[in-house]
């Protein structure tokens, strides 16, 4: 697990301007350096040693010197690949995963992807035709960003990397403001930083005169057929802890993370490691911030040690700056701060760890999965009168009982946007002084690009799938890479496998949720070897008391001070934003993730912009 950055075009003392931004992302491999200057291309890399520790080292080079690799990720499955390769006539000269990039990129060109099981993002520079290739894993478990500013094509694995570079042109990104509001994360290829992009997950590119071409390489395609539930559970225990047992490989010890829910017991049983890792919040609320005992219980009866801490508000909110400097973009899930302190926490014993990002995605673990198939006798109206029922309660103050009502007039393109929906469109236009922001693409315009694709599957497909194109990525994995990495820690995620998926895409519909419960086939897998206690617990997914801390004087004058401030007043009416934060403390209505969304795009523009 590393870090890399380069960039096209000389610009004078390359040496210095590379080194400058390999130091950004220094947290990324502490381990050792290295770096590749030609008049061409700069290549710069940070490694955290976890396989082949003695002779992993990147800038990394094939046979004849032709090609170069900067490769940030785990390949899983290059021993296979590798033994392939021998047969096939290339010389290894280590036997760490990159060189089997290098050589698969050889042997079979743009194909190589295809091959590939593990997390990456890598580029490879060929040193006979100036050309670039690089990729990204299906999921996106691993970064990849890109500029083109005054002739240099600029990339690495963290945006804050390009800030040193003399030809970036730092500048906000005024419509992302607008698509934030809605999703709590940036949901679209360019990032908050104007002309930066994200390669998306599954695509792959190349580089050569200037011109960049994307292809994309694989799409999740779910069965519809019924099945039987028992023989789909045993497919996915057998499955899962093959994956889990080849996201074990490393020459470091391996830990897991363990909250109170199913996924990461799953694993942390699966995987057998020695040491797991918890923590909970600090809350006058008692232990409902707090999955530690029960994590502790689990981890007893699995005969592993559970390593905990108790965050308290203060460390919270003072490390919350930090935080969102190390996100790149604003990320408003306030799990992303717990998900910090538990790789801190875990940083201090093993340098690799497992976690369970991934299940509800590919197995259907969101209770909202259930909304399409959980039907009452309002939905006997039928849908015509339904929807305009919902337009009229649309204009209508947002009452009990109100949001129902829309919802079922609409169809789901229409009212899914995935797991978060924090400010409508008519909502953040509000609050909004910033025009450019306004007038952004709204989120269901966003969406349909992904529900073509499924266009005639049921809605709980539907909803999984876009939730795997957008959520995953643009939210949990994102928060998953980035602070994890903060803390030099190499986290691993068994349910996003490539096997994994081959085998969710064909498990049944009836399968996967049903009006009792979500992901069946997963919790029926689980109940094989876990307390059924824990594999029919709902998700709770880090939960943080951030509505009772918002009450506090303390708190509640600290982002009262970041809505009044110079930044705020650019971009928002700052009235209104009280507003929204007199009303939380009121008690009338909770809208704490709304102060929160706004208050996480204050604090990280100051860490970027310092206006």
């Amino acid at each position: 697990m590393c870090g890399f950055v380069g960039f096209t075009n000389k610009i004078g003392d390359d040496g210095a301007v590379l080194t400058n931004m390999m130091n950004r992302i220094i947290h990324r491999g502490p381990d050792s350096d290295g770096k590749f200057i030609d008049g061409d291309v700069a290549l710069g890399f940070r490694r955290l040693s976890i396989i082949d520790l003695a002779e992993g080292d990147q800038p990394m080079f094939n046979e004849d010197n032709s090609l170069v690799l900067t490769f940030n990720g785990e390949i899983y499955n290059f021993k296979e690949l590798r033994e392939e390769l021998l047969k096939a006539g290339h010389t290894f000269k280590n036997h760490s995963d990159s060189e089997v990039l290098l050589h698969g990129y050889e042997q079979w060109g743009e194909a190589l992807v295809e091959k590939l099981r593990g997390m990456f993002a890598f580029v490879i520079f060929n040193r006979r035709d100036k050309s670039l290739f690089g990729a990204r894993d299906m999921f996106g478990i691993k970064p990849f960003y890109y500029t083109e500013q005054n002739g240099s094509f600029i990339f690495g694995s963290e945006i804050k990397s390009f800030l040193d570079h003399p030809e970036f042109k730092k500048e906000l990104n005024e419509e992302a403001l607008g698509h934030y509001l809605s999703f709590q994360y940036s949901p679209t290829e360019e990032t908050f930083f104007k002309n930066v992009y994200k390669l998306p997950p599954a695509h792959y590119f190349t580089y050569k005169d200037g011109k960049m071409e994307k292809v994309r390489y694989f799409k999740p395609n779910f069965s519809e057929k019924a099945g039987v539930l028992e023989y789909y559970s045993d497919l996915v225990d057998a499955t899962v802890r093959e994956s889990v047992a080849a996201h074990k490989i490393a020459d470091v010890e391996v830990g897991s993370f363990l909250s109170s829910g199913i996924d990461s017991s799953y694993i942390a049983e699966a995987a057998n490691v020695d040491k797991t890792f918890t923590v909970g919040f600090e809350s006058p609320d008692g232990d409902r911030y707090n999955e530690i005992s029960f994590a502790k219980a689990f981890a007893d009866t699995i005969g592993v040690e559970n390593i905990s801490k108790i965050i308290t508000p203060e460390e919270y909110w003072s490390t919350f700056p930090k935080i969102q400097y190390h996100m790149d973009e604003p990320l408003a899930d306030p799990a992303a701060i717990a998900l910090y302190f538990v790789s801190k926490l875990a940083s201090e014993h093993v340098k690799v760890v497992m976690s369970g990002e991934g299940a509800d995605e590919l197995f259907g673990g969101y209770r909202i999965y259930q909304e399409p198939i959980t039907l009452t006798s309002y939905d006997s109206i039928p849908f015509g009168v339904r929807r305009i029922i919902s337009k009229i309660c649309s204009h209508l103050p947002r009452v009990h009982g109100i949001n129902y009502l829309i919802r079922r007039g609409q169809t789901i393109e229409e009212r899914f946007i995935g797991n978060a929906n924090i400010f409508s469109v008519k909502d953040r236009n509000k609050i909004l002084k910033s025009e450019i922001a306004k007038n952004a693409v709204e989120p269901k315009v966003l969406c349909d690009k992904f529900y073509s694709e499924v266009k005639g599957k049921d809605d709980i497909t539907k909803m999984q799938y876009l939730d795997i194109n957008m959520w995953l990525m643009g939210d949990i994995l994102l928060k998953a890479d980035k602070t994890s990495m903060a803390n030099s820690l190499e986290l691993r995620v068994p349910f996003l496998d490539k096997k994994v998926m081959e085998l969710a895409e064909t498990i049944p519909l009836n399968c996967r949720v049903n009006t009792v419960t979500t992901k069946l086939a997963l919790r029926k897998a689980a109940e094989k070897t876990l307390p059924k206690l824990t594999a029919s617990k709902d998700k709770l997914g880090f939960p943080v008391p951030i509505r009772v801390w918002l009450k506090e004087d303390g708190y509640y004058n600290t982002v009262k001070e970041a809505f009044t401030s110079s930044a705020a007043e650019k971009y928002f009416n700052t009235e209104k934003l009280v507003a929204l934060l007199d009303l939380h403390r009121s008690g009338k209505e909770d809208v704490s993730r709304k102060i929160w969304t706004v208050y996480t795009f204050l604090v990280w523009y100051k860490q970027f912009f310092n206006d």
